[in-house]
């Protein structure tokens, strides 16, 4: 989703996949009904109670997509490290959110939005001239991530990929599994910071991540 949102160029042609429902949910309201998903917003409080009501309203019958997507867009920004299960106890700034949701429908714009398996999206979009940018759960965290993503899932994506036509890049996490199965790629080492222990000086705030390219 980063990769979205902070990129200085836009290809002609962008699709942006999550397999979150809720997520892609959020991004459609927003890129068609901004002004109604703003108004529903407004309502709403940075507090503990109303984080669990929105946690527990998800599966409800009965409510719009803008309801929904305002409940998902509260539970994102108000939980712990945007864990989506924990509330945060963070000072928040509703109105200044809300008015960023401007900025993110002019984004959105011209993006398509799908909510499909990699490998049926990589099926219908991949061509020559495609940039394809993967970000799958890490292996062995799994169980952090909403998504349900098995080892068989990992080695379904390496087959696909070893299979595309255009290019692709590939963020995972450091770990000898995934170096010996994209052995054949390039494969280059990054070191970021853990943004949820940087308020720790006694702890190391750092980790590194594999970049894996075709190209």
């Amino acid at each position: 989703m980063g990769v979205l949102f902070y990129k200085d160029k836009h290809a002609d042609m962008e699709v942006y996949n999550d397999y979150n429902s809720e997520l892609v949910n959020l991004f459609r309201c927003v890129k068609y009904h901004r002004p109604e998903l703003q108004r529903e917003l407004s309502y709403f409080l940075n507090a503990r109670e109303m984080f669990e009501d929105f946690l527990a309203q998800f599966n409800i019958r009965g409510m719009t997509d803008i309801q929904r997507a305002a409940r998902f867009f509260m539970v994102l920004k108000t939980s712990y490290g945007s864990n989506q299960k924990n509330f945060g106890c963070v000072k928040k700034n509703i109105h200044v959110m809300c008015e960023y949701l401007d900025r993110i429908e002019e984004r959105l714009s011209t993006v398509v939005i799908e909510n499909k398996d990699f490998e049926g999206l990589i099926k219908v979009y991949d061509k020559p001239d495609a940039l394809i940018y993967l970000d799958p759960p890490y292996y062995g965290t799994e169980r952090y991530y909403q998504a349900k993503f098995s080892t068989d899932d990992h080695i379904r994506l390496n087959n696909t990929l070893q299979q595309v036509k255009g290019k692709f890049l590939l963020s995972y996490n450091d770990c000898e599994y995934i170096r010996e199965m994209y052995k054949n790629f390039t494969i280059e080492e990054i070191h970021r910071n853990h943004n949820l222990i940087n308020r720790y000086g006694d702890k190391n705030n750092t980790y590194c991540e594999l970049l894996i390219k075709n190209y």
